[in-house]
């Protein structure tokens, strides 16, 4: 499934600089960048390079550096914010809530206990006290 036109994930890689777009590392099979819409402070995501849908068009090859990838953002996650918890996980699909649909990533979201409020419930809105630039910053020496 090759697909570049309309996907954000695809014409995001074709930016050559990393932080106007957010990546903090680029392999052979995945992509590290950060969420442009946090749930909280360090909300990372792995995504394919490659336009794929789901998690068995993903080669034994990626699925290695996958692994390697989702560990290595734990770390510098752990190193860089000290969370209590972290959320690591894919959502599939519009219905399973996916933002963008058809182009497989995983997010790793930094958790503290408390870090959510009535803003999400009531307003539709996130409180994050990060500006993602700042984020980049942070995380970006763990990447390299």
């Amino acid at each position: 499934m090759e697909k570049t036109d309309g996907c954000l994930f695809c014409e995001i890689q074709k930016e050559e600089e990393d932080a106007l777009v957010g990546i903090l590392r680029r392999g052979a099979h995945w992509f590290i960048i950060l969420n442009t819409f946090p749930y909280t402070n360090g909300h990372v995501m792995i995504v394919a390079k490659r336009h794929i849908g789901s998690l068995g068009e993903i080669t034994p090859e990626e699925g290695a550096e996958l692994i390697e990838y989702l560990a290595l953002s734990e770390k510098a996650l752990e190193e860089a914010y000290s969370p209590e918890g972290m959320n690591i996980g894919v959502n599939r699909g519009a219905s399973g809530g996916a933002g963008i649909v058809g182009h497989i990533h995983f997010h790793i979201v930094p958790r503290w206990t408390g870090d959510t409020n009535f803003m999400t419930a009531l307003a539709e809105t996130r409180v994050v006290s990060e500006e993602l630039e700042g984020s980049w910053n942070r995380l970006k020496p763990f990447f390299e």
